[in-house]
């Protein structure tokens, strides 16, 4: 076993990611106040090939060098939207036929290995504010909450992370559109 070299791994560049096909997800960051959060979603949205980043809020915007540090130049590749107020990005998505779902612990909350997703929908997934999360006043806007289970002393991953187990878990789940 030895590992793969830069060629043998056949990436593609940033301008055939453009016109490849995506999977059918946007991700909304909403208040995320670690540039460094936001250049690792970058990153990880690249990797899974996700349709678009909308950057609300607070959160770092590119381009920015805290971003650069962490995205790694997916910040050419992945497209992006920003909106002053997440609620106008919610809206913007439900006019667009999207399914909205926020990461977060609420008690009607579906557990992300349980959601089946519609196959022929397209799927919004909010990430809030590091501590605060998201916020409760988009809930009568959105589809469900959804919750990556954990079972040590802890209540939350970092929103990176987050964003890292719910992209595999719909990327099983869904097809990258051609």
């Amino acid at each position: 076993m030895k590992k793969l070299s830069m060629s043998q791994l056949n990436r593609i560049s940033a301008e055939e990611f453009k016109n490849s096909g995506k999977l059918p997800v946007v991700i909304v960051l909403d208040d995320v106040r670690s540039a460094y959060n936001v250049g690792s979603i970058f990153r990880t949205a690249d990797a899974f090939r996700v349709s678009c980043i909308y950057i609300c809020g607070i959160s770092a915007r590119p381009p920015h060098k805290d971003i650069s540090k962490t995205a790694l130049g997916a910040t050419e590749s992945v497209e992006w939207k920003y909106f002053q107020d997440v609620s106008e990005a919610v809206k913007s998505l439900k006019e667009e036929d999207f399914q909205v779902y926020a990461i977060e612990q609420v008690d009607e909350s579906i557990s992300l290995g349980q959601f089946i997703p519609e196959k022929v929908s397209k799927i919004a997934i909010i990430f809030g504010h590091e501590v605060f999360g998201v916020k409760e006043k988009l809930f009568p806007t959105i589809d469900g909450c959804l919750e990556i289970p954990q079972f040590g002393t802890k209540h939350s991953f970092n929103v990176a992370i987050s964003a890292g187990i719910v992209l595999w878990e719909l990327s099983k789940k869904l097809k990258i559109k051609n």
